[in-house]
């Protein structure tokens, strides 16, 4: 059915459904499915939860019995990888297996900002990064699609707590939210093309998701010409009419029709054109015949090749933090102690409705075995109790013994899936006090000591210093045991970086005075100064930065060239950089480009993430790799204009291996093609009219006579600094009032005529 067909047929079903029929095609039928009409042919399509992997309820089971699926990594941990290719691959395969399970939307990727380590959900949300954000979740979404299923992007927008997340007001500026919150999801929306969007719970500035016009229609519809449905997260409408009419075009999940006879009644009242509802009726019923076109009868998939696939991307994923003395990679053979009852029992995924059945699951301690050798003895000691932070001296005793007798130990610690889970935020930043003095009692005896850890989100780690190595794990899916032991015997050269910063504590967090608010309400008062950005422009230096990762080999950053010094707004900067591996091992480096306004007429981050790319590179390699950069790369949010704008000025291209390792830089003058729009006042400052190059001529010339008319002249000669000073944050009308009536009101207004229209577009 090509697509004037489509719309044919759509038209022909809207025109023949009844008033209650269309209205029952915006809520669900059920938890899981939409409504069909069975007498006009139109089907019912599942969708069921992600996003790192399928949870299909079991037919007859409970919410959280599912079928098995390939537990990929969680979003925190994927998004380590910085891998365009490697996050298309795992959607490809996540698809493969909603095909198998007939289901047609994956409600994923969940791209939402980091903004405070403590979010309870930050393990299935990427990055601290809208761009590093935004970038991933569309490679994740064409992989899916690239199977003929549908995606569902969320959680639109600000959804960045669990903290009373159904009712909280995320209260935040308009520039904030375009260059920040709104922005994780803008390219992946742009030019991935979801089929559906899922809205947030909470509301933003005053007005449930739901029901938010600004979010539903201006930006996702008129701004980024989405043209997919607008589905609630389940539970998430206040009230069904005017979400509807906001944009809301799916009530999730069925209710008994409740919904429905609402919007009958509103339809029959005149109070809701039937035109809004026609409106919503066919987009959804274009993403269901979409769904049903691409349905392949009986696919399959292969299970090994998936877990292999788990493997690999929880290899790419895992960040080396620390590396003293070239502790790792462990030498087969010796004896090893692998220590903590992750080693046998791991956390390996999120809680909540993300929480995937797998279809095996690699043991730790297994893997371990099996890498080190035959001639290796691996001893174990369990650490701690997985369901209490108790201290336990019995179990701290046995696992010192078990550590001076090793020639190495490997500490898996981290935090228990009770932590952290969708629906509560964590009170603190604290690992278990059991996994605390674990480690602190085993680097008492062994020196050669590495702890990997296994948690969705930073933690405080006051023990840093008593270890030789460190890996950060996250959440690595069912194959992370044999991922780590790829890692710790050296199968494998880590390759992932943080995609968001380690404080050293919670304190020094941008959000830790507004997290998580009061009652109702919480302000977003650090505005742009999110993650990297606060660290930065305040000089506080984190635990890790942000893009920071360690490797087995080594890499020099050669050379950067830009294909031009200066350039318009409207143009593209090509910026090729060199890198070398100067070490011994192949290795994969994550080149990382900032862009910073050198001098800037508004508040702007000391540099901004506007470009990344992954290469591998054998011992002795180079290899360049050329970054684009559009208007984007160099503009800020406007919100007089209503529009992105950058000014005309110098900026400073950093190229580095992490924000606070910059290696190169160039510096280019950027020409703003677009002139402000002028809206001078007698309110309006001298200052800010002498700053506008436009202004500034005309009021200079108004000026010297005013000035030799008062007889102010001889002010401005004998004492310019304090004249300066005065003028500058004097308002236009003190022209009137400083003129002893040499300028009047009808001059000012004069005045103000020719201000505004001066460099008028």
């Amino acid at each position: 059915m090509d697509e004037q067909q489509l719309e044919e047929q759509i038209r022909s079903w809207i025109a023949a459904m009844t008033l209650e029929e269309k209205a029952g095609l915006c809520s669900g039928l059920d938890f899981w499915r939409t409504k069909p009409v069975e007498r006009l042919g139109i089907p019912s399509i599942l969708m069921t939860d992600g996003p790192h992997g399928l949870r299909k309820q079991r037919e007859g089971g409970g919410l959280m019995d599912s079928v098995p699926a390939t537990c990929f990594p969680s979003g925190a941990a994927l998004a380590c990888s910085w891998d365009r290719e490697l996050l298309q691959e795992v959607g490809k395969a996540i698809g493969e297996e909603c095909q198998a399970e007939g289901v047609s939307i994956l409600l994923g990727p969940a791209v939402n900002i980091k903004r405070s380590p403590l979010c309870g959900r930050n393990f299935e949300y990427f990055s601290e990064d809208p761009l590093l954000a935004s970038e991933l979740a569309l490679s994740h979404i064409r992989g899916v699609q690239s199977q003929g299923v549908g995606t569902s992007i969320k959680h639109f927008a600000a959804n960045n707590q669990e903290h009373r997340r159904l009712s909280v007001d995320a209260v935040v500026d308009e520039r904030t939210l375009r260059e920040i919150y709104l922005a994780s999801f803008e390219t992946a929306v742009r030019h991935g093309q979801p089929w559906t969007v899922m809205c947030a719970y909470n509301r933003v500035n005053g007005t449930y998701c739901a029901e938010n016009v600004f979010l539903l229609r201006r930006v996702l519809r008129e701004d980024w010409g989405f043209t997919g449905f607008v589905v609630s997260d389940w539970g998430a409408v206040d009230e069904r009419v005017p979400a509807l009419e906001a944009g809301l075009d799916l009530e999730m999940p069925g209710n008994g029709g409740v919904g429905d006879r609402k919007i009958v009644a509103a339809v029959q009242a005149g109070k809701l054109p039937e035109s809004v509802l026609n409106e919503a009726v066919a987009r959804i019923l274009r993403v269901v015949l979409r769904a049903v076109a691409n349905r392949k009868e009986g696919a399959t998939y292969d299970v090994a090749v998936h877990h292999q696939l788990a493997r690999r991307a929880a290899r790419e994923s895992m960040v080396l933090l620390k590396n003293e003395g070239d502790i790792l990679p462990l030498r087969r053979g010796g004896t090893i102690a692998v220590i903590g009852a992750f080693a046998r029992s791991p956390r390996y995924q999120g809680g909540g409705s993300s929480h995937v059945h797998p279809t095996r699951l690699d043991i730790p301690y297994e893997e371990i075995v099996k890498a080190a050798g035959p001639d290796a003895r691996v001893l174990y000691a369990p650490g701690y109790s997985l369901d209490a932070d108790d201290v336990d001296p019995a179990l701290l005793d046995e696992a010192r013994a078990v550590a001076a007798a090793a020639d190495v130990a490997v500490v898996f610690a981290g935090l228990p899936e009770r932590y952290e889970s969708e629906g509560y935020d964590r009170p603190h930043m604290r690992m278990p006090e059991n996994h605390v003095r674990l480690i602190e009692a085993v680097a008492e005896v062994q020196p050669r000591t590495v702890v990997v850890l296994a948690n969705g989100a930073p933690v405080e780690m006051p023990w840093l210093d008593r270890v030789r190595g460190l890996i950060e794990c996250y959440l690595g899916g069912q194959a992370m045991g044999g991922a780590i032991a790829d890692i710790l015997f050296g199968v494998a050269n880590p390759c992932g970086k943080l995609a968001e910063t380690f404080p050293v504590r919670l304190s020094h967090n941008p959000s830790y005075l507004n997290f998580p608010g009061e009652g109702d309400r919480v302000e977003y008062r650090e505005g742009l100064f999110v993650g990297y950005r606060y660290y930065d422009a305040k000089g506080i230096e984190p635990l890790f930065p942000f893009g920071y990762g360690l490797s087995y080999t080594t890499f020099a950053y050669v050379s950067m060239t830009v294909d031009k010094t200066s350039l318009r707004d409207d143009d593209t900067l090509h910026v090729t950089v060199t890198v070398k591996n100067t070490g011994s091992r192949t290795g994969k480096e994550i080149i990382q480009l900032y862009v910073r306004d050198v001098v800037s007429s508004v508040i702007r981050p000391e540099k901004e993430l506007k470009g990344f790319a992954k290469v591998e590179l054998a011992p002795g390699e180079e290899k360049s790799v050329t970054l684009v950069l559009d208007k984007r790369a160099f503009a800020y949010w406007d919100v007089a204009r209503q529009d992105w704008m950058v000014e005309s000025g110098e900026f400073d291209i950093l190229v580095g291996p992490s924000s606070r390792d910059i290696a190169l830089a160039q510096r280019v003058y950027v020409e703003s093609t677009a002139r402000r729009r002028k809206s001078y006042t007698r309110n309006s400052l001298v200052g800010d009219v002498l700053a506008d190059p436009d202004a500034a001529p005309v009021f200079r010339e108004v000026f010297e006579a005013f000035t030799t008319r008062s007889g102010m002249a001889d002010m401005l000669r004998d004492a310019p600094e304090f004249a300066e000073a005065l003028f500058r944050y004097t308002p236009l009308r003190g022209l009137v009032a400083f003129s002893q009536g040499a300028f009047s009101d009808e001059q000012l207004e004069g005045l103000l005529e020719r201000l505004n229209g001066s460099g008028a577009e």
